[in-house]
């Protein structure tokens, strides 16, 4: 089953259940995907790309969360991170540390990287092998410490 089929079946369950705060996280995830569906004119949305809708939504909900803190507005910062934590759930499990720092180490050494110079060409190659198993900022402040070590 597709990750796109799994939210459009959790997205009924929570409405036969009538849990309106899952239903409408869902639909408006269900939306987003759907606007990639029009844009790029396909038929089904490839898991990849329901991944990157996902991680954009929580990405919104971390920025939102930050700014409703500084704002003393912690009803509305619980509200996202429980919002959060539901996106959470369909995103796949992150890449550990190590296994990160090995696959950096790994691309360094192939590519000939000599310098912070040769951080964007280490940076897409680190970003295509992990696909979407890491947070693109955990990815840059590694590639940055292993290439400062040069």
């Amino acid at each position: 089953m597709s990750l796109e089929d799994k939210i459009s079946q959790d997205y009924v369950l929570a409405m036969k259940a009538r849990d309106s705060f899952t239903s409408s996280v869902l639909s408006f995830l269900r939306a987003q995907i759907k606007n990639v569906k029009v844009d790029k004119r396909l038929e089904t949305v490839p898991d990849e790309d329901v991944i990157s809708v996902i991680k954009k939504q929580a990405k919104q909900r971390l920025d939102s969360i930050t700014q409703f803190k500084a704002g003393n507005r912690a009803d509305l910062a619980e509200k996202e991170e429980k919002e959060l934590s539901l996106l959470k759930k369909y995103l796949p499990a992150e890449m550990s540390a190590e296994h990160l720092k090995s696959i950096i180490e790994a691309v360094v050494l192939a590519s000939g990287a000599s310098s912070i110079k040769d951080m964007g060409r280490v940076m897409k190659e680190v970003l295509v092998r992990t696909a979407g198993g890491a947070d693109n900022q955990t990815v840059g402040a590694l590639v940055k410490e292993r290439l400062t070590q040069i």
